[in-house]
């Protein structure tokens, strides 16, 4: 249970100024990039086709990237949590590998692992497809550096289940499949609910990955280093603002809605 008492002591007061100093940290940088772009200027980078596009690219790939994801990330997730196995402790290192890596060297795994010459290149040929310098190939690019983010919240959530209400419904003869979907699953969805957002998070605002394998077509972050290289701060930092702008709110409806779903239930 969190305290209620006044923060009067000086241990605690220097707490809040060590903390008001990281908040600082992180508000002050955003705060001034915001306060420095006129408001005409993010509504002339709202009506650029070209910004317009890129975000609704990064939208795209990165919601593609976590729903499709989720698809193993979610089983896996729940394996870890609920059984032991051989080389699981490789499996969990091997899960958190994207996070610490450089992301450059990231995009280069990447782009060895889906260009023309390899097996999984080969294969999308064969429908017409090439993955460099396509929409697919950015989405497998936020994948890798942001399934983590899904997995760990998603094995959490399944660890905070209670195993004896899985063996009660397992004792009463319910299949292993119908247990996953009524119970462990229902019970966890908040923290995989907070696992995908992450992910969707992290995947939108990925650039040195995607910038390797696909520099066109350019999702906004790329296009934001793209005009800064070209044209200079005063040319990109509207960009970066309306991006910032529509994150926001895209979070703020997708935190609403979760929260909503589980004050439903």
């Amino acid at each position: 249970m969190q305290s209620r008492t006044r923060i009067t002591s000086p241990f605690y007061l220097g707490f809040v100024l060590l903390g008001a100093l990281i908040l600082l940290l992180i508000l002050a940088p955003l705060a001034g990039m915001f306060f420095a772009t006129p408001l005409a200027g993010i509504f002339e980078t709202a009506r650029d086709e070209e910004v317009r596009n890129s975000i609704w690219l990064t939208l795209g790939t990165a919601m593609a990237a976590t729903l499709i994801s989720g698809l193993g990330a979610i089983p896996l997730a729940y394996l870890l949590a609920r059984k032991d196995f051989f080389l699981k402790r490789f499996v969990l290192g091997l899960i958190d590998l994207p996070i610490v890596i450089p992301h450059s060297a990231a995009g280069i795994a990447i782009l060895g692992f889906i260009s023309r010459d390899s097996v999984v290149g080969k294969a999308a040929a064969l429908f017409g497809i090439n993955l460099v310098g396509n929409p697919a190939g950015i989405s497998i690019a936020m994948a890798f550096v942001s399934v983590p983010f899904l997995i760990n919240a998603a094995r959490d959530g399944f660890s905070s289940v209670p195993v004896r209400l899985e063996k009660a419904a397992l004792s009463l003869g319910a299949s292993p499949a119908r247990v996953f979907f009524t119970i462990s699953l229902p019970l966890a969805w908040k923290y995989i609910v907070s696992g995908l957002i992450m992910m969707f998070a992290r995947g939108m605002s990925e650039f040195g990955a995607v910038v390797i394998v696909a520099y066109h077509p350019m999702i906004t972050p790329v296009l934001i280093y793209e005009r800064f290289g070209s044209f200079g701060l005063q040319y990109a930092r509207p960009v970066a603002v309306l991006f910032i702008l529509v994150s926001l709110a895209f979070f703020i409806v997708l935190r609403f809605l979760s929260k909503k779903k589980y004050a439903g239930n």
